[in-house]
């Protein structure tokens, strides 16, 4: 009896000490438009393997929206792939000076003629990705194509901080694009929703070999070419929208960051009127849309929620919106060890998810992507591939990512949510979305080391819900493992994220 006693006092103290987090149903905030991920550079191998049960799990992994038997999410349900439009530079070898695992093809050949049979691996999880219900893809390029560079070369070694693009090329480069967009769809029956002309143009990279593709650029080269693209998708009858700016960093909309005048403020430089010789707004295939990579401003952890309000409020100054396209763990996040070496546990997964939040809560972001799908001995991939036994495992990262993007659909709004105390960057992070089937969803990461009591309102307090959770954690088998469902009132396990999405 004594015994009994003291666990209803504890249940009750646990009720009691919940703390209540309020959807506020009158305040909505902004669109999400999809999760994602790229397919540089694995795919390029992975994608031809034989047609093997490890490739298409690999798919799944990433794509499926499908439930097992006992309604656990087979996959995360990604709803935006990134493709890398190559430039080239496998054709060259060694004298490329770009490493042989990030080398890639391209479909204009030397003597201007188009081969669609180029890219074969990244074109067979293009086709993939679609057959499992992936509805956009976004189509990135690193540097033009070989042909057109000032060096001969995809990357910008031997170079200053300028395009790597002949003056005389810019007309080439824009209708090589239109080209490969029409040859995917028409060779492959591939849609190409948007593209993006240059990537990390910015910044404090130099962009020097050995090692990847890319060139740096300066605003006016950015906005000749885009009008150079707008042009030349307009005269083809091309629906597919062009996106600026990939930006290395968030320091690079908002300001001048280890570079000069020529390669900071994108937002106003691309967003407004006075910025007469980079203004894009006028242009019909251009969205008032930035788009930027998460790296670098994720610590100090205080500094990660100051920096995306102030790019909101500077967004919503110039009538523009922000995708978030692009993170991995780099040498600055500290706090789990950066980016060397491989890791399957909620370590890395806690640490990305609370960028997320970050990035979706406070930066407003309407779509948010990982860099690469599949990795090596690095924590650059939601995947781990061992590419000379043809094998793959999954990670924590994956699934913690899932938590949002396979519940989170495309055309989601996200809303606000309070709570009586602060938000802990180091305790419990909410945040809330209502699907355009009407279902809510609501993602509750705990990144302490101590469970956490739990209640979630929807709207008024007297509002009866049933809530279904799917918790991640590095528990035996919890990847959006499904539990019991709840009114409400639960308590959220140590280290560990859960969704839940209203029944």
């Amino acid at each position: 009896m004594k015994r009994l006693l003291l666990m209803l006092t504890a249940a009750a103290y646990s009720l009691v000490q919940a703390q209540t987090y309020t959807i506020h149903t009158d305040q909505p905030r902004q669109t999400i438009e999809h999760f994602g991920a790229s397919d540089a550079w694995s795919m390029q191998n992975i994608g031809l393997w034989e047609e093997t049960d490890v490739q298409r799990q690999i798919a799944d992994w990433l794509f499926s929206t499908e439930n097992d038997a006992d309604g656990q999410p087979r996959g995360i349900g990604l709803t935006v792939w990134r493709f890398n439009l190559g430039a080239g530079s496998a054709y060259q070898g060694d004298s490329s000076y770009i490493n042989k695992g990030t080398r890639t093809e391209c479909f204009l050949m030397p003597d201007g003629s188009y081969d669609w049979d180029k890219q074969p691996g990244q074109v067979r999880f293009l086709k993939m990705a679609k057959d499992r219900g992936v509805n956009r893809l976004l189509a990135f390029l690193n540097s033009p194509p070989v042909y057109f560079t000032k060096n001969g070369l995809a990357t910008n070694t031997g170079r200053d901080g300028t395009l790597n693009l002949r003056d005389d090329c810019y007309d080439d480069f824009a209708s090589y694009m239109a080209e490969a967009v029409a040859g995917l769809e028409y060779e492959h029956r591939l849609h190409i929703d948007y593209i993006c002309p240059v990537n990390e143009p910015d910044g404090h990279w130099n962009w020097q070999g050995p090692k990847q593709e890319g060139s740096p650029a300066t605003n006016r080269e950015i906005a000749r070419l885009v009008r150079e693209t707008s042009n030349a998708f307009t005269k083809r009858g091309l629906s597919t929208q062009i996106m600026v700016n990939e930006s290395s960093d968030l320091r690079c909309l908002l300001g001048i960051y280890n570079t000069s005048w020529e390669r900071g403020n994108a937002i106003d430089a691309f967003f407004c009127k006075d910025s007469t010789e980079t203004y894009l707004g006028d242009l019909p295939n251009v969205p008032r849309l930035i788009l930027a990579h998460s790296y670098w401003t994720n610590t100090p952890v205080r500094y990660m929620k100051r920096i995306r309000q102030q790019l909101h409020d500077k967004l919503k100054e110039r009538d523009a919106e922000y995708w978030q396209t692009e993170l991995c763990i780099m040498s600055n996040d500290e706090e789990i060890g950066g980016g060397g070496g491989y890791d399957f546990t909620m370590k890395t997964g806690l640490y990305v998810a609370r960028v997320i939040h970050h990035d979706l809560v406070y930066g407003h972001a309407k779509s948010w992507s990982w860099w690469r799908a599949c990795g090596g001995n690095y924590k650059d991939g939601l995947i781990r591939v061992f590419d000379r036994r043809h094998t793959a495992k999954d990670s924590r990262l994956l699934w913690c990512l899932g938590n949002y993007s396979r519940f989170v659909r495309p055309d989601a709004v996200r809303y606000e949510v309070s709570s009586s105390k602060k938000e802990n960057p180091y305790g419990v992070m909410v945040s809330a979305y209502r699907n355009e089937d009407r279902s809510w969803v609501v993602v509750a990461i705990n990144y302490s080391n101590k469970e956490q009591p739990f209640n979630v309102c929807l709207g008024s307090p007297e509002a009866k819900v049933s809530w279904q959770p799917y918790r991640t954690s590095d528990a035996e088998g919890e990847t959006l493992k499904p539990l019991a469902p709840i009114d409400g009132t639960t308590t959220l396990p140590p280290r560990s994220i859960t969704t839940f999405v209203k029944q």
